[in-house]
């Protein structure tokens, strides 16, 4: 077996380069292209590494390979060399690595035995197979023994032994008599795993001289005899009866290892007269349903695919009258090792990083190794360009000579991994694989997509251009797939051509030609149209189409979705369908169909056959209800009941319903009885003790039922004991020490007879305690207490009368009442897969501190501090819930760039365990949100002041800022687009050597290491010269426009209305509108009018968690309007609001405030009675009312329910800019962030509102972030 070799390990080194590889190249699949590259060998196939082979036939050892070249083969056997020039018995087949070992002309199978090993090289690498072990099956002949009679006393056990030679592989085991047949086998007599075979209790018909046993040896299709054995029963008066014993396993205990994957068996075969039945549980838990599966009459526990968590103690009771014996067999469930990640192929460019991973998994933990080319990679030649990382090699700047295959080998005491995976470095000038000159047809209007599948290394950069000495084709009318493929959404006229792709890297260029026709759409220019027809008349259906020149159309006829009747009646022409001679089955859709290379399409009418004018129809109605019953044949337990129909009314009775009365127990209630068909009119029907029964009868045909009959004479039967017990016994504990038993008391006339009582018996299960009983009243619940907490118990509820009881009830089993768990999950354990996602871990409390059902586990979860702020604030705690016995459980939602806290809990039916102790863990950083404000100032000539606020939501470490800006002319064109990389210090910028009169168009975004967050958007205008027709506003600062605009718009969205606001910049007096619509929706703008020149509208009536376009125009101002904006509404859930009403602080803080005004009030009219003036001005002056002030975090009032980043007061008088922008210092702490999904809600005028929730802080619209301080009375009453 292959071991691992000791490695050093630096994890922070491996975290940090992992973060800059550079992915691998794709090699497409192409055959042509993969029989031109190069590429170290490939084990495509071999044998298994355990293989038994047939001494009497050739051993044939597969191992094929693929490589360019083509590689070579060699193989050692037992570690060393294994020549095969010089044995003549073994030959290598030809351009293959294939052992063929003659033993079929001489060769001994035996010498060829040992542990063998291929290994395919060419000049890039070696792989190498797994090791194979060769062995030569055997079936040995059972040795003589001589065997005596077996002399048994009817009813004691017997086990036959049969004791096979031991084989490779082993034997199938199987008892015959002399005849060949199979001896028949029972719960009595069976066969166990181990072959032999057992007898629970012998009888007089076991007596026989030829129980054989035979053993098959699959691999060499032989079977070996064992000499017969003979079995006399002598029988004695009485026969004793005996409780059950084991015969195996033997003990109490015993214990058993099994392999993660295979099958478990596990068998208990146990004595006894009667023959005891064979019960299996697992202590603590459930056999796992779907996996479970019980054989040998039951004796057989046979459990499929186990895994770590089937470990435990599994218990076979065998029972029988007299009792019972148990066995406990402890089962170990380990795991040889297998993958979480095997290592993949690698093909890079010269100077690219790569990786390569291998991870396995196993019980015990497997040990890793990796090996170069077949040897230990720490004697393998030195790659500077490699470096081992334990279960990782890291590949940073390689070359050609760093191509080579690697072997990641993991292994445990229970079996190993082998896996190959080469590192293939090409350098290859660019290929284009699309077949030159292919034609691409396509429909007017559809979507055209041109293939460039490529390949070289490095990966080269694909351009299209149209024709031959066209320009490179760009814009928003062309989509460029990763793949090379040109898609052209809308394909119209003027898109046929040639298209040229090209294909660059630094080796090379190379570019290939397609051509694109448009076809024009097939039309149905007539449809067929309903028709209405008169049997045995003529229709005809016309399809006239219209079609491409060049397309060749062909027309189907379908009926009802289906090819039309095989009929001649049925004439199809170039452009209609004819019906000769239509009867009712022609009713129905007939559907043209026109389909070309291209497209199709379809149209259909319906077929109506009518007949003539139809005869008067016949009154069908429901049954006469029947009359005259008559009872006959009263028996104690039935009698004889029948009645005259009466008049069916046109439609056939089709039976009978037979209701009765029982006016003992309940008057005027009528009960279903039976049915029987409507030819009968007498029935047999069986009666309960103590009912006093009257019938009635009621008719039924197909129109409905017919009204009840009067009722029979009465008939009271005789009492008797009750028949059945209650059902639904039920034992649950409501407290930690007893025990609840419930059932469902009979009915009324189940009770047989006057005085029912019930006789509730239990005691506790697996524990030899005698059953405590008690009788009680007609009730349905009886409460045991002084329990032990959960534990199991037997329970029985027997029902009674004044005349006797009811027969022996079944048992069920129920628990006594739960606790709340003992002991908090241990070894909790966090892996952060990105920045708002991680998966926890956790051990599983042991069962038996659980002290109930177990549910499941909780994990409490929340952010203690935003690492980009340093800041901390109380945040509310998150729970989720995982159900069942999991050990593990995913993280949502999780905040970039953050640490959190954690802990466990296990739940049962009680409640809540303790918790494990908090986990820390951070989250990584994520791409930032876009900066808060872009605002653009001081227009000169030739420069423009840039200024800027930080992104609201860094979600890292800033890196930089990234500018882009180009100009626009008066045709909304885009000129070329200028970037600037800006340090993540800076807050302004002053953009110098601009064209003056000209407009730009700015684009804005910050990065963190992660990458680029979403940008913002602006323009803005350089002053003209001194002789141009405008000159910069008095006053300047603001960028004065060259034509009217809107900009700026932004929106604040609730649940079902939205704040639009913008800014104008053009002549007074302008009328604008706002238009909106579902984004990505087809539908037309809806139009608002505004009233006056403001420059707000809300829109009401929107759709909750509904995402929107919106733009602004201006009356009379031809194509004027503002670019689209995008937002969605809040939405329409359950408020996650805390209830303060309930808080203890709350409710202490109000009774304050009662004895202060209560204090108050006495001082005013202590004062008032002494003549003297309460300055109440200058108590309001000197103590502002406490609901008006802002709430600040000193005052301890709504702290702890702040979400926000930052522990900072309210600010108080912040307003917003002229220029619209939002400084984040001066909204950081706004009751915005308390919003249920939104930025805030507004009036019908846009003034805010202030509805806030405590839900979690939700980042802000773009520019429109309210700074001000809101009454924190309305805060106050949004938590109640």
């Amino acid at each position: 077996m292959m071991k691992k070799m000791s490695m050093p390990t630096s994890k922070t080194s491996l975290v940090l380069f992992l973060c800059q590889i550079i992915s691998a190249l794709d090699v497409p699949l192409d055959s042509k292209l993969l029989e031109e590259l190069s590429q170290p060998p490939t084990i495509t196939q071999q044998s298994p590494k355990d293989y038994i082979v047939d001494p009497r036939e050739n051993i044939v050892i597969q191992c094929e390979a693929k490589g360019k070249p083509p590689p070579s083969f060699s193989w050692t056997r037992n570690g060393t060399h294994f020549d095969i020039d010089k044995d003549a018995q073994v030959t290598m087949k030809p351009n293959s690595g294939t052992l063929v070992i003659n033993i079929m002309n001489g060769g001994k199978a035996e010498a060829y035995e040992g542990v063998y090993q291929c290994t395919a090289r060419n000049e890039r690498g070696a792989a190498i197979s797994n090791n194979i072990v060769i062995r030569p099956s055997r079936s040995p002949l059972w040795t003589k023994e001589k065997l005596e009679p077996n002399h048994v006393r009817e009813g004691d056990s017997l086990v036959l032994h049969c004791r096979p030679p031991v084989g490779l592989p082993p034997p199938i085991i199987f008892w015959m008599d002399n005849a060949f047949q199979r001896l028949p086998q029972s719960e009595r007599v069976s066969q166990g795993l181990n072959g032999d075979l057992y007898f629970s209790n012998v009888q007089p018909e076991d007596t026989r001289e030829d129980y054989i046993c035979y053993a098959r040896f699959n691999h060499t299709q032989t079977i070996q005899q064992k000499q017969p054995i003979s079995v006399k029963v002598f029988s004695t008066k009485p026969v004793t009866e005996r409780q059950p014993v084991l015969l195996t396993p033997t003990g109490s205990t015993s214990t058993k290892v099994e392999l993660r994957g295979n099958v478990l068996l596990l068998e208990c075969i146990a004595a006894g007269l009667p023959t005891p039945v064979i019960r299996w549980i697992k202590e603590g838990g459930e056999l796992p349903a779907n996996r479970t599966f019980f054989e040998n009459f039951r004796k057989t526990l046979k459990i499929i695919d186990v895994s770590e968590a089937d470990s435990g103690n599994y218990k076979c009771i065998a029972r029988n009258t007299l009792g019972s014996a148990h066995h406990v067999i402890s089962v170990t469930v380990k795991a040889a090792p297998y993958w979480i990640t095997a290592p993949r192929n690698l093909v890079l460019s010269p100077g690219e990083d790569g990786t390569l991973i291998c991870r396995a998994n196993g019980n015990p933990k497997p040990s890793i190794s990796w090996l170069a080319n077949g040897v230990p990679i720490a004697i393998a030649p030195e790659d500077p360009s490699r470096k081992v990382d334990g279960d990782t090699i890291i590949f940073s700047h390689v070359q050609e000579r760093s191509s080579a295959v690697y072997q990641c080998n993991a292994s445990n005491e229970y079996g190993y991994l082998l896996s190959n995976a080469f590192v293939n470095v090409l350098a290859e000038p660019p290929r284009i694989l699309t077949p030159a000159n292919k034609l691409y047809q396509v429909i007017a209007d559809s979507p055209a997509l041109l293939d460039c599948a490529y390949f070289g290394s490095p990966k080269p950069e694909i351009e299209w251009f149209k024709g031959v000495k066209g320009s490179i084709l760009r814009g928003n009318e062309y989509v460029f797939h990763d793949n090379g493929t040109l898609e052209i959404p809308v394909a119209q006229k003027n898109s046929a051509g040639t298209y040229t792709c090209v294909a660059r890297n630094e080796l090379g260029k190379i570019q290939n030609e397609v051509q694109l026709e448009i076809k024009d759409p097939t039309m149905i220019i007539k449809q067929p149209e309903y028709k209405v027809i008169q049997r045995y008349g003529q229709v005809s259906f016309e399809c006239i189409i219209k079609h491409d020149s060049t397309l060749l159309p062909t027309v189907t006829w379908l009926k009802d979705n289906d090819e039309l009747p095989d009929d001649d009646r049925f004439l199809v022409g170039k452009d209609n369908l004819t019906i000769m001679n239509v009867t009712d089955k022609d009713d129905g859709t007939y559907t043209c169909i026109v389909n070309t290379t291209l497209d199709s399409v379809s149209a259909s009418a319906v077929l109506t056959v009518v007949a003539a004018p139809p005869t008067p129809a016949i009154i069908y109605a429901r049954p006469n209800p029947p009359f005259d019953l008559e009872l006959t044949g009263q028996l104690e337990r039935s009698i004889d009941l029948s009645w005259i129909p009466g008049d069916e009314n046109n439609s056939p009775i089709t039976n009978f319903v037979i209701e009765y009365e029982d006016a003992l127990h309940e008057p005027g209630v009528w009960h279903y009885q039976t049915e029987v068909p409507g030819t009968q009119t007498t029935v047999h029907l069986k009666l309960s003790p103590y009912v006093n029964y009257s019938f009635r009868v009621i008719a039924v045909n197909k129109i409905g039922r017919s009204q009840p009959s009067e009722p029979s004479e009465q008939y009271l039967t005789k009492s008797a004991s009750p028949d059945e017990n209650p059902a639904n016994v039920q034992g649950i504990g409501s407290e930690p020490d007893n025990l609840v038993i419930t059932w469902e008391p009979l009915k009324g006339f189940q009770s047989n007879g006057p005085g029912l009582q019930y006789k509730v018996s239990w005691r506790q299960k697996d524990v030899d305690d005698e059953w405590t009983s008690v009788i009680v009243a007609n009730v349905s619940k009886y409460i045991v207490s002084g329990t032990p907490t959960f534990v199991p118990y037997e329970i029985k509820v027997q029902a009674l009368n004044d005349l006797g009881y009811a027969p022996e009830p079944s048992e069920v089993i129920g628990h006594s009442g739960e606790d709340l768990p003992m002991v908090a999950p241990g070894n909790v354990q966090v892996h952060v897969i990105n920045s708002t996602l991680a998966k926890v871990h956790w051990d599983p409390v042991p069962l038996k501190t659980v002290r109930g059902h177990l549910q499941g586990y909780k994990v409490y979860y929340w952010k203690v501090q935003s690492l980009s702020r340093r800041s901390r604030r109380h945040v509310e705690q998150k729970i989720l819930t995982f159900r069942g016995n999991k050990t593990f459980g995913m993280l949502p939602g999780l905040e970039p760039y953050s640490s959190y806290k954690l802990n466990v809990r296990v739940v049962n039916g009680k409640g809540e365990g303790p918790a494990s102790p908090d986990k820390v863990f951070r989250t990584p950083e994520g791409v930032p949100s876009s900066p808060s404000f872009l605002k653009i100032t001081n227009p000169t000539l030739d420069s423009l002041t840039l200024e800027w606020g930080s992104p609201t939501h860094p979600n890292g470490v800033l890196t930089s800022y990234t500018l882009k800006f180009q100009p626009i002319n008066n045709t909304h064109e885009l000129g070329p687009l200028v970037e600037i990389r800006i340090p993540a210090n800076e807050s302004s910028l002053i953009l110098k050597n601009l064209n003056y009169s000209t407009r730009y168009k700015f684009y804005f975004n910050a990065q963190t290491s992660v990458g680029s967050g979403s940008q913002i958007t602006e323009e803005a205008v350089t002053i003209m010269d001194e002789a141009g027709i405008l000159r910069p506003a008095v006053g300047a600062g603001k960028v004065q426009p060259l034509y009217p605009r809107i900009r700026n718009v932004t929106t604040a969205a609730a649940e079902t209305y939205a704040n639009i606001s913008w800014e104008y910049e053009g002549p007074d007096h302008v009328n604008f509108y706002v238009e909106y619509g579902v984004a990505g929706s087809k539908e037309d703008w809806k139009k608002e009018i505004v009233n006056g020149s403001r420059s707000f509208f809300v829109l009401k009536g929107l759709t909750p968690g509904t995402a929107y376009k919106v733009r602004v125009g201006a009356e009379g101002l031809s194509g004027f309007r503002s670019s689209e904006d995008v937002f969605e509404t809040g939405p329409a859930m359950a408020s996650r609001q805390v209830d303060i009403a309930t808080q203890g602080w709350f409710i202490g803080l109000m009774c304050a405030v009662a004895l202060l005004i209560l204090i108050l009030l006495i001082v005013c009219f202590i004062r008032r009675n002494k003549g003297g003036k309460y300055p109440v001005k200058e108590k309001e002056d000197a103590h502002a009312d406490p609901e008006i002030q802002p709430m600040k975090e000193d005052d301890g009032t709504f702290g702890e329910y702040s979400d926000a980043e930052d522990h900072k007061p309210l600010k108080k008088g912040s307003r917003t800019p002229s220029d619209r922008t939002v400084k984040k210092e001066d909204s950081d702490d706004s009751l915005v962030d308390y919003g249920e999904g939104v930025n805030g809600q507004f009036n019908e005028d846009g003034s805010f509102i202030g509805q806030y929730s405590g839900k979690k802080e939700k980042e802000p619209a773009e520019g429109n972030e309210s700074s001000e301080a809101p009454s924190p009375v309305n805060a106050m009453n949004s938590f109640v």
